[in-house]
């Protein structure tokens, strides 16, 4: 979580906030992985790595 500054009011951009919003944005979009069907971690961490991937293809083609 990134805290605003205590001194500065008004309008404060936040850092890098939303790389991380917009990764699982990415993520939500496959269908697997917007609810939590799996039984195991590993199973979910495993289908998290082949989404990824297929962003990773899709941004470099």
């Amino acid at each position: 979580m990134v805290l605003r500054p205590l001194e500065k009011k008004g309008f404060t951009l936040l850092p890098k906030t939303w790389v991380v919003q917009r990764t699982f944005r990415w993520l939500n979009l496959c269908r697997r992985l917007s609810k939590d069907y799996e039984r195991l971690p590993e199973t979910s961490e495993t289908l998290i790595y082949i989404a990824m991937r297929g962003i990773m293809v899709r941004r470099l083609a």
